[in-house]
């Protein structure tokens, strides 16, 4: 039996996400069932002040390691520490581009939030230096990592529910008042507006179901077009309230015998599913976020899609046969540890990429959303666009 081994994280940024993927990084991995790998903070860095490391270290990170944990109050900093195996970058996606040039430069490697950063030309860039120097990236796709999408792409691949044909996903949070001026989802300075805050979740179940359930050569041929895509802009910033977009796959999955549409679909005035919060004394009322239909039936997932905990199978048969199943998260936690141990036993085996959120995957919604935000007519300032680097933003 192969010993447990330890990975040792730098966490930068302190907010929010920051916290919860903290959390779920140091819930005991027994409690999913996971025996090689064990999680530790070694450092955390916060861009405004010590004291902001300091805090997050004392409120989330366990008590056996708050000893071992080093503050910092830059991130500079905390890519010398030679403790640190790989970073976690929890800043805006405005500054993931300058956020992990800098891991790179200092040869740590990366596990980065998604959006990995605000187009492909920056993300092209962190994969070919990351390759160049022979370092472990990834973007940090949560959702593919869940027990509950590898399900969904089994049955894919099983062909459960025959060729499949058309994807539509939505993510829209129904947002009950204006978002302050300064938010990051409306805030052009930090990239804000629905589509790289939440339609990368629509995006991430289209092409996990119709891309990523290819096999490889058949991905090879299966680039998708940017058919039409819709905006709305927030009337006082210019960031994009609304997005639709309509992707063609010229093969379906698993075969590719056909081609296959993906529709993605991301607002903030609209919810996906204006029941979720209500009682179920109602009833089953809950409506799918995701629908992945095939000749033979579909899989409905429900929402939110970026942490559903529930899908239902419905295969076309002489007598309908259904499948539902729902998921929970062990150990109390939110989710964001699958991410993590395939992070770090990637990273513990000598690779640069992850088999389930790929460089040229990844890239590709990326180029995807480029297109998108270019015939929807959505520029950011040239300042988080730009590909210099080293290039002094807001700090953050």
């Amino acid at each position: 039996m192969s010993s447990t081994k330890t990975v040792r994280w730098g966490i930068m940024a302190t907010g929010g996400i920051a916290r919860t993927f903290t959390k779920d990084l140091l819930i005991s991995p027994e409690t999913r069932n996971v025996a090689d790998i064990l999680h530790a903070v070694a450092a955390v860095a916060s861009s405004s002040s010590l004291s902001s490391a300091e805090k997050f270290i004392s409120e989330v990170v366990s008590p056996a390691q708050q000893s071992t944990a080093t503050p910092y109050s830059s991130y500079q900093d905390l890519v010398k520490d030679p403790n640190v195996d790989i970073v976690y970058i929890a800043t805006p996606h405005s500054h993931h581009f300058q956020n992990a040039m800098l891991c790179l430069e200092y040869n740590k490697p990366v596990l980065c939030e998604k959006a990995l950063t605000v187009n492909a030309a920056q993300t092209r860039i962190l994969y070919e230096t990351a390759k160049k120097k022979n370092l472990f990236f990834m973007e940090a796709v949560w959702t593919r990592y869940f027990p509950l999408s590898q399900a969904v792409r089994k049955h894919i691949t099983d062909g459960d529910v025959g060729e499949v044909l058309r994807v539509t996903a939505d993510m829209s949070i129904g947002a009950p008042k204006d978002f302050d001026l300064s938010s990051r989802m409306i805030n052009l300075d930090l990239a804000g507006g629905a589509l790289l805050d939440l339609g990368i979740y629509a995006l991430t179940w289209v092409f996990q179901t119709l891309y990523h359930t290819l096999p490889a050569d058949l991905q090879a041929q299966s680039r998708p077009k940017v058919v039409g895509t819709a905006m709305t802009p927030e009337p006082r910033t210019g960031a994009d309230e609304s997005t639709l977009i309509l992707l063609q796959f010229p093969k379906s999955s698993p075969t590719g015998k056909s081609i296959s549409h993906g529709v993605a679909t991301t607002a903030l005035r609209v919810s996906d599913d204006p029941a979720r919060n209500q009682s179920r004394e109602l009833g089953d009322i809950e409506v799918p976020a995701a629908r992945i239909q095939g000749e033979n039936g579909e899989i409905q997932v429900f929402g939110p899609l970026y942490r559903p905990t529930r899908y239902r199978m419905v295969k076309k048969t002489p007598w309908p046969e259904v499948v539902d199943r729902t998921f929970e998260f062990e150990g109390g936690a939110h989710g964001m540890m699958y991410e993590a141990d395939a992070a770090g036993r990637a990273l513990l085996a000598g690779a640069l990429e992850s088999e389930t959120m790929t460089w040229a995957e990844s890239t590709l919604i990326m180029e995807v959303m480029d297109e998108a935000r270019k015939q929807g007519g959505l520029k950011y300032p040239e300042s988080i666009e730009s590909t210099e680097y080293p290039l002094k933003l807001t700090q953050k």
